[in-house]
C-alpha cells in the first residue's frame, strides 16, 4: 500500500489538509483516524460559534465538521477509521507508517509524505496533583462533555470547574442547562484562561463565579465527592493560610490545560519545541523531518477552529507542493525567537526562498498586558515592525503578518516581544 500523502487525524486540521493536498493535484491520499467517525474533539461541541471565519455563519461543532466531511466525499481521498497508528519512520524518501484496527489488523503503509493532525489531550487531576481522597465524581472537562453531549449521561448535579480554559467554561453552561448547579469556576492564575466571548456568555449570563487567584487544596469525599476545599493564592501561586473555603459538590471539573499529542512524533525523532510541547515547523509547517508536516493542535493549542482549519490549509499546500518537489529547500533560514512577554511563537523558522508575498506569525502573550506594542526587531535589535494592542491576554492567540522585505531585514533571526508604549 503506496500513497503520496498519508494524514494521521481526522479532525478539523487533518480533514482541511486532505481536503487542500487533493485540490493542488495530490489523489492518492489517505486520512488514518482512531474513532469511529472523522469530526475529532468537534462531533462532542454540539454549541455554537464555528465557523464564523471559515463559513461566514455561525454553526455547531458536528455541522461545521460535516462541512468537511461533505466536500472531502467530493474528492477520492480515502479514509480508514477506527484505526490507531502505532508508529512512523522516515526511510528517505519513502515513509512508513505502522497502524492497526479490528477489520485488517496490522497495517504496514509507505507514503512519500506525511500530515501529523493528532489534535492534544487533556491534562488530568494526576499531571496537576491535587492533594486528597479519590472518590468518583472527577472529570476532566472534556470527558464530561463527551458523556453530556454524545453519550447521553449526567456526571453531577452540584458542580465546581477547576481552570478557566475554554471547555471548561463552555461545560459551565451546558452543566447549568442541564440543569446542575455550578457553584464556582476556580482559577489559580490572576486571569482566566478562556476567550473573553466564552468568559460573557457562559460565566457572566448564567450569574456562575469566577475565583481568580484561588485553587483546590483537597478533595473531600470517600465513594463519591463530597466537597472541595479551596484556598486563595499568593503572586508564586502558593496557598495563603487562613483563606480555606469549603464548597460542597458532587463533581469537579478540570480544565486546566491542553497538551499536543505528540508520542508518535517524539518516537519517529522529530524536534519538539519545549515552549508548546507540539513539533517546530518552518514557514510550510514542516518538521525537522523532510516531508512531515504538522498542523492545527498537534502543533500548538489554538483558540478557534477556523484558524486550525487554515493551519490545516497551509500544511496541505505545503505536502502537495513538497510531493511535486515546488517545496525549495532553502538557504536563508530566519529563526523566530520569543522576546519579553511572549511565551512562544509559530512558525519557529523561516526559509526566505518559500515566501511569496508574506508569513503569518501566531503567537501567545505571559499575561494580560494593556497598551502595549507588539515589535519585531532584527538579529541586530533594530525595529522592522511595530502594532499597537489597547489589550492582550494568553487567553487569546494573537498574529502579525510580515511582508516578504521585513523578513529579508532580519540577518538570520526576528525577535517578537511586547513593549510599553512610551
Amino acid at each position: 500500500m503506496i500513497y503520496d500523502l498519508i494524514v494521521i487525524g481526522g479532525g478539523p486540521a487533518g480533514l482541511s489538509a486532505a481536503y487542500e493536498a487533493y485540490n493542488n493535484g495530490i489523489e492518492n491520499i489517505l486520512i488514518l483516524e482512531r474513532d469511529k467517525e472523522l469530526g475529532g474533539i468537534l462531533n462532542q461541541c454540539i454549541h455554537n460559534g464555528f465557523g464564523v471565519h471559515s463559513f461566514k455563519e455561525e454553526l455547531t461543532g458536528p455541522e461545521y465538521a460535516q462541512r468537511y466531511v461533505e466536500m472531502l466525499q467530493s474528492t477520492k481521498v480515502s479514509t480508514k477509521l477506527d484505526t490507531m497508528v502505532l508508529s512512523i519512520e522516515n526511510d528517505g524518501d519513502i515513509k512508513k507508517v505502522e497502524a492497526i484496527n479490528m477489520e485488517e489488523g496490522y497495517l504496514s503503509l509507505e507514503t512519500r509524505a506525511i500530515i501529523l493532525s493528532m489534535g492534544c489531550r487533556e491534562r488530568t487531576r494526576g499531571a496537576i496533583q491535587i492533594p486528597g481522597a479519590r472518590p468518583s465524581g472527577v472529570f476532566t472537562a472534556g470527558t464530561a462533555q463527551r458523556y453530556v453531549n454524545m453519550e447521553g449521561y449526567m456526571v453531577g448535579k452540584k458542580v465546581v470547574i477547576l481552570g478557566s480554559g475554554d471547555i471548561g467554561l463552555i461545560m459551565a453552561r451546558r452543566m447549568t442547562l442541564e440543569g446542575a448547579k455550578v457553584e464556582a469556576c476556580v482559577e489559580l492564575m490572576p486571569y482566566s484562561n478562556g476567550l473573553n466571548r466564552n468568559i460573557v456568555q457562559c460565566l457572566d449570563d448564567y450569574n456562575i463565579p469566577l475565583l481568580l487567584a484561588h485553587t483546590i487544596t483537597d478533595i473531600v469525599g470517600k465513594h463519591r465527592l463530597e466537597a472541595v476545599v479551596i484556598q486563595k493564592v499568593d503572586e508564586n501561586r502558593n496557598p495563603i493560610p487562613g483563606t480555606e473555603q469549603t464548597i460542597e459538590c458532587d463533581t469537579l471539573l478540570l480544565s486546566v490545560g491542553l497538551i499536543p499529542e505528540n508520542e508518535i512524533t517524539k518516537n519517529a525523532g522529530i524536534a519538539l519545541d519545549p515552549r508548546t510541547s507540539g513539533p517546530i515547523v518552518n514557514e510550510a509547517m514542516e518538521t525537522n523531518v523532510k516531508g512531515i508536516f504538522a498542523c492545527g493542535n498537534v502543533v500548538h493549542v489554538h483558540d478557534l477552529v477556523d484558524f486550525v482549519s487554515e493551519e490545516g490549509k497551509k500544511a496541505g499546500l505545503s505536502a502537495s507542493r513538497f510531493i511535486k518537489n515546488e517545496l525549495l529547500e532553502g538557504q536563508a533560514v530566519t529563526e523566530i525567537k520569543n522576546g519579553q512577554r511572549v511565551n512562544y511563537t509559530v512558525p519557529q523558522k523561516i526559509r526566505l526562498e518559500n515566501i511569496l508575498d508574506g508569513q503569518e506569525i501566531m503567537f501567545r502573550v505571559s499575561n494580560v498586558f494593556k497598551n502595549v506594542n507588539i515589535t519585531v526587531r532584527n538579529q541586530e535589535g533594530e525595529l522592522i515592525k511595530k502594532l499597537r494592542r489597547p489589550v492582550v491576554a494568553p487567553g487569546e492567540m494573537e498574529k502579525i503578518k510580515l511582508k516578504r522585505e521585513e523578513i529579508e531585514k532580519a540577518n538570520g533571526l526576528l525577535t517578537i516581544a511586547l513593549e510599553e508604549v512610551m
